[in-house]
């Protein structure tokens, strides 16, 4: 079974759904610092240099297995030429 179909039938499932959907905004952090980095040319290596920290915590932080604080985050945008943006919806 292919992963997508796997997800399309668990979807299915409202718990799981409301579990999924909670993760969202993890989801779109971590896709936006990726697309940034790429868009930069960046390794995790160099961002981690840019940052002063080690290639593992940025491996991680793209991951989804790290939850970095605010002042992180904010330091990741800036490394990455972009600002930080967080509302309540």
């Amino acid at each position: 079974m292919k992963f997508n179909d796997y997800l399309k039938e668990q979807l299915d499932n409202a718990d799981f759904k409301a579990k999924y959907d909670a993760l969202e905004p993890e989801y779109i952090v971590v896709r936006e610092i990726i697309k940034a980095r790429m868009e930069n040319n960046l390794t995790q290596k160099q961002l981690a240099e840019k940052l002063g920290t080690k290639q593992s915590n940025i491996s991680r932080l793209e991951s989804g297995n790290y939850n970095p604080s605010l002042e992180f985050l904010h330091k990741v945008a800036e490394s990455l030429g972009k600002s930080l943006h967080i509302e309540f919806r």
